[in-house]
C-alpha cells in the first residue's frame, strides 16, 4: 500500500510540475510608465491699432505691439507681457507727457503673471498675481482668483483686486466658443463683462457742483466687449489669429463725461470713461 501511495504522489508531482513551471515562467507585467512632466509654452507678438485695458483707452494713435511669453508647468504658470505705442498720444488715463514730450515711439508697459491652475473633470480653479509695471500711471499689483467650466460657451469668471496704488475690485465675465470651419482652421467668438467696485480715495467720483474729484467711490457695471477672429494653423507650432474687438461701456456712469472747457473733458470715473471702441490687428504665437 505504501509503494502505491510513493507511486500516486510522484505521478501527482509529475502533473503538476509542468503547470507550476509555467507559472513561475510567465513574464511579469511592466509597471505602467508615467509621463514625466515638461515645461511647456508660447511666445506671441501682436500688432494692434490701439490698446485699451479693461475699457479705458490706453493708446489711441498709430500701432501698439505687445510681445508675450508663457511658460507653464505642472499647473503652474509664469508670463510676461509688454506694450510699445508707436505714437503715443496722451488720453485721460495715460498721460505720456512726462516721458515723450514729442509723442514718440515708446515701451511704456510690462506686466507679469504667476499663476496656478487645479482642474476639477470640466471646472478648473485659477489663482495668481499680477505685477503692473506702467510708464503712464503708478505701478500696481493684484491677487485673483479665476473659475472655469469647460462646456461648449467656456464660461469664466474672475475677480481682481489690486492691493498697492488703486485699490478695488474688478470682476469679469467672459465667454468663447471656437468653431470649425476649414480643416483646422477656426472662427473663435468671445464676450466679456466687467463690473468694478472702487475703494481708496483714488476712485472718488467728479462732482459737478465743486468742480474735484469729491464724489462717493466709483462702482457699478463698467465695460463690455464683443470680438470675433480665426485661428489660422501655418504648421504644428505656429499659428497666426487675425481678430476684431468691439469695447463699450456698460453703464451711464462708465461713459459719463463733463465739459470743464479744457482739452480733455472730466470723467466721471478718476480713472477715465468708457467709450465705444473698435480694435483690430493680428497675433502670430509659436508653441513650444
Amino acid at each position: 500500500m505504501k509503494f502505491f501511495k510513493t507511486i500516486l504522489l510522484s505521478i501527482a508531482v509529475l502533473i503538476c510540475c509542468p503547470a507550476l513551471f509555467a507559472f513561475s515562467e510567465e513574464p511579469k507585467e511592466e509597471p505602467k510608465k508615467v509621463e514625466e512632466a515638461k515645461v511647456t509654452g508660447s511666445g506671441t507678438l501682436g500688432v494692434y491699432n490701439r490698446y485699451i485695458f479693461r475699457g479705458y483707452e490706453i493708446g489711441k494713435s498709430g500701432l501698439v505691439v505687445q510681445p508675450s511669453l508663457t511658460g507653464l508647468y505642472k499647473g503652474f504658470s509664469a508670463s510676461f507681457w509688454g506694450n510699445m505705442d508707436t505714437n503715443q498720444r496722451s488720453t485721460k488715463t495715460a498721460d505720456f507727457s512726462s516721458e515723450s514730450m514729442d509723442h514718440k515711439k515708446g515701451w511704456n508697459e510690462t506686466d507679469l503673471t504667476l499663476s496656478y491652475t487645479y482642474p476639477i473633470g470640466k471646472l478648473s480653479l485659477t489663482g495668481g498675481y499680477i505685477y503692473y509695471n506702467t510708464k503712464y500711471a503708478n505701478e500696481t499689483e493684484e491677487v485673483f482668483a479665476t473659475i472655469a467650466l469647460d462646456v461648449i460657451s467656456k464660461p469664466s469668471l474672475s475677480i481682481y483686486q489690486d492691493i498697492t496704488s488703486y485699490k478695488g475690485t474688478y470682476i469679469n465675465l467672459s465667454f468663447a466658443h471656437s468653431i470649425p470651419i476649414y480643416k483646422e482652421t477656426t472662427l473663435d467668438l468671445g464676450a466679456s463683462f466687467g463690473y468694478f467696485m472702487g475703494e481708496s480715495d483714488y476712485w472718488s467720483t467728479y462732482d459737478d457742483a465743486s468742480a474735484a474729484y469729491t464724489g462717493s467711490k466709483y462702482q457699478g457695471l463698467h465695460d463690455g466687449m464683443v470680438k470675433a477672429g480665426f485661428t489660422i494653423p501655418v504648421t504644428k507650432s505656429f499659428v497666426i489669429q487675425p481678430s476684431v474687438q468691439y469695447w463699450f461701456p456698460l453703464s451711464g456712469d462708465a461713459k459719463r463725461e463733463y465739459d470743464t472747457g479744457g482739452d480733455i473733458k472730466e470723467s466721471y470715473n478718476p480713472n477715465g470713461p468708457v467709450k465705444s471702441n473698435f480694435v483690430y490687428g493680428v497675433g502670430f504665437t509659436y508653441s513650444f
